[in-house]
């Protein structure tokens, strides 16, 4: 590894912890919808894709996407497991949800999904599964507003903690090939962040609303920004491309507003 991917590895440091400590402070001033479709935009995959074609290949980065979307699908699995288990405590439903997270990954690696088509089908039926069960099945109400006192020290610790976590997702899928940056590009790094800052905040009901949105944004819009890479990398390459696939990551997260106002409770 280079000076460049250290750079880069620094960047994408600071860039995600100030989206993660921003996110946050929406969703304590404006309620768990906002919040959780705030903290379900392209983060941590916006910049583990980018980096990977900055590091490595536009191409590689575009092969990455493959198993994207079913990787983000298996995330609305994660995020149902810390609802269920945080009951118990932020360990247990942490713990639990990053255990079934890693089983998961290894199931992803092991099968070796390399159709796009496969992973698209499978993300569709997780993502639908998902919602209905949480929705549904669960009745996560949402929240609103909580009142926090904002100190120096506090925001530094949301910004550097959350940036470790995404920084290691950008490492770990600079270490892999196509596959392990794939699964990592769906690391939830902006999840785990901002679930267990939201749980410290505000409490384990809080924390499982913001939880129930995010899982409905994330889901989608980072499945649908992967799919938008795929195409606009190979032929605008990295800069346009990103351009492009964000621009079209806000046309997306309008979409999946006006659902999460009006099919959300």
């Amino acid at each position: 590894m280079d000076s460049t991917f250290y750079f880069h590895l620094g960047l994408s440091f600071v860039v995600g912890g100030l989206w993660v400590t921003i996110s946050t402070i929406i969703a304590e001033k404006y309620g768990s919808k906002i919040g959780g479709l705030i903290g379900g935009l392209p983060s941590t995959a916006a910049v583990a894709l980018l980096f990977i074609g900055i590091t490595q290949t536009p191409l590689i980065a575009s092969e990455s996407t493959t198993i994207v979307p079913i990787a983000q699908g298996l995330n609305g699995i994660f995020m149902i497991v810390f609802i269920l288990f945080s009951r118990r405590g932020l360990v247990a439903g942490m713990g639990c949800a990053l255990l079934v997270w890693s089983l998961q990954a290894t199931f992803l690696v092991l099968t070796g999904i390399h159709d796009l088509w496969i992973s698209i089908f499978g993300w569709m039926l997780l993502v639908s599964g998902s919602y209905i069960i949480v929705e549904k099945v669960m009745h996560i109400p949402s929240r609103g507003s909580v009142s926090v006192r904002y100190s120096r020290s506090q925001i530094l610790f949301r910004a550097i903690f959350s940036g470790a976590v995404i920084s290691f997702a950008v490492f770990m899928g600079r270490m892999g090939g196509p596959m392990f940056g794939g699964i990592f590009a769906t690391f939830p790094g902006m999840f785990i962040s901002t679930l267990i800052i939201t749980y410290l905040s505000g409490g384990s009901d809080f924390s499982r609303a913001i939880a129930k949105s995010m899982m409905v944004s994330g889901t989608v819009n980072v499945g649908f920004y992967a799919i938008a890479i795929r195409y606009t990398y190979p032929i605008m390459g990295l800069l346009f491309g990103t351009i492009v696939a964000l621009l079209f990551s806000c046309l997306t997260g309008y979409a999946t507003y006006l659902f999460i106002s009006k099919k959300v409770a």
